[in-house]
């Protein structure tokens, strides 16, 4: 091994940039980047279609858990930013409410408003310590009983995830779903309160210009030079004779991989490894489609400024609609002319979706929930699938992963990222780009891998500057505890 280890990261999205940036940053030059796409920044990326409408590959904000992080995005695009106060809304019943519904049940009919309240009251406090739900399906009836399951949380998480809920493990949730606080529910009742302010991404940051995409085309333009190649697809690795072959006949020498294509297609590219290939199958996950749609005029006064509804019945095929010109109005060729509107449906084998009819569907949909007037004008009507869309946490996904991840290290592959890591809970762009900085600095100093290790203990605040908190270390420390004596 030379005295400075030959690092091959594959994919430009924020997990290998953020690798790449931290090698550069550390003024360490033996490394390469190639990605199969003929532009950077992965699933974070921005296009302009052919009418001169922005749009990202799905409905992305920024929030951040991470001081580097927070730095670095400073850095990159300086004050060319946008600031929201979020505005996240359901469509049901013929009504908008206030996300999270739960904190807002007082604004539905009567018919569902004393169910959810029943089972509410009926749940709170009625489980016993330390008793562990066995899926998702039963953590929602034991958090929130079977009213709000019934009304909202079980169709809504069958529509955007593409699987039944019992078929999604328990552990995943930390920050991504309201807990239930029964008081404060009971006074926005009795007070016909609106609550909004949930969540860690109740503000968020937009850039000014070029959609999310713009973050990661300027840290590629930062580093780029001779060590990145787009257009440069993955075939196999060689983990005996450390060489990796892309599919234009190439051979790239390693002595690290930092991979963050989807885990399971790496599995199947390791050669003589059927025991690692054979857990392939196990993975689940979730296309994306994501149908924007660009019309003429100023958006109506109900969307005014609202950020992303939720839609959880089946007269409406996507799951979730973002208001994007409302994001920047750069997001659309002329400020002020035209307003876009940016909707996703998910697609599984278990959620077959018609690729030729959804995008018509979806307009009709969105037509239905009143989001597009009667007469609007509409000027592009922009569609992509996104085959690798969402990494659903499965059941038994923390099992295969212990089994995996030690004998990748072992060939010294760190599989990282959205979909390299498979974990939903670190999936954001800041966990994403922190496992690149993290797995850097693991593979040259033995850091921790605070992110990929030990999701909760991230997303219990912000953490990571340039190395973690010595709070973060020690929560780590008793978890690691924790488990050695489970």
């Amino acid at each position: 091994m030379s005295a400075q280890p030959n690092i091959l990261i594959i994919g430009a999205g924020p997990t290998g940039l953020g690798a790449a940036w931290r090698l550069h940053e550390l003024g360490h030059r033996a490394w390469r980047l190639i990605d199969a796409s003929a532009v950077p920044g992965g699933l974070a990326g921005s296009f302009v279609d052919d009418h001169g409408f922005t749009w990202d590959m799905g409905g992305h904000v920024l929030f951040s858990h991470y001081e580097y992080f927070d730095h670095l995005m400073d850095d990159l695009l300086g004050d060319a930013w946008v600031h929201h106060e979020r505005e996240a809304w359901v469509w049901m019943r013929e009504r908008f409410i206030p996300y999270p519904l739960q904190n807002n049940i007082w604004r539905l009919p009567a018919e569902d408003l004393i169910p959810c309240l029943n089972g509410l009251l009926q749940v709170h406090g009625a489980r016993p310590p330390g008793e562990s739900p066995a899926n998702f399906h039963d953590w929602i009836l034991s958090s929130f009983g079977q009213g709000l399951a019934d009304v909202f949380l079980l169709p809504y998480n069958r529509k955007v995830w593409a699987y039944d809920p019992h078929l999604l493990s328990a552990d995943w949730m930390g920050e991504r779903v309201a807990k239930v606080n029964l008081s404060r529910i009971l006074e926005n009742l009795v007070l016909q309160r609106d609550d909004c302010s949930w969540g860690p991404n109740a503000k968020f940051r937009f850039p000014l210009r070029g959609g999310t995409g713009a973050i990661w085309r300027a840290l590629y333009e930062r580093l780029a030079s001779r060590r990145i190649e787009l257009g440069c697809r993955l075939a196999e690795i060689d983990p005996d004779t450390k060489q990796a072959t892309t599919t234009d006949g190439r051979t790239w020498n390693f002595d690290y991989i930092i991979s963050t294509i989807p885990l399971d297609l790496l599995l199947t590219m390791l050669i003589e490894r059927p025991d690692l290939a054979a857990h392939a199958a196990s993975f689940r996950h979730s296309s994306t489609h994501v149908i924007g749609f660009g019309m003429e005029g100023p958006a109506p006064e109900t969307l005014a400024t609202k950020c992303w509804l939720y839609f959880p019945e089946q007269t409406v095929p996507f799951y979730r609609a973002t208001v994007f010109s409302n994001y920047s109005p750069n997001n659309v060729p002329e400020p002020g002319r035209y307003w876009s509107l940016m909707c996703e449906v998910s697609e599984s084998p278990d959620k077959p979706v018609n690729g030729s009819t959804v995008a018509e569907e979806s307009l009709t949909g969105a037509r239905r929930a009143r989001l597009i007037p009667e007469g609007t004008r509409i000027v592009s009507v922009c569609h992509r699938r996104l085959p690798h869309g969402y990494p659903t946490p499965f059941l038994g996904r923390d099992r295969v992963l212990e089994t995996v991840d030690p004998e990748l290290r072992r060939m010294g592959i760190w599989s990282r990222g959205r979909f390299g890591a498979w974990k939903y809970e670190v999936s954001n762009q800041d966990h994403s780009l922190m496992q690149g900085v993290e797995a850097v600095d693991h593979i040259l100093f033995g850091a921790e891998e605070t992110t990929y290790r030990y999701p909760s203990v991230v997303n219990a605040g912000k953490g990571l500057g340039r190395r973690p908190m010595q709070p973060l270390l020690d929560s780590a420390a008793r978890e690691r505890k924790k488990r050695a004596l489970a």
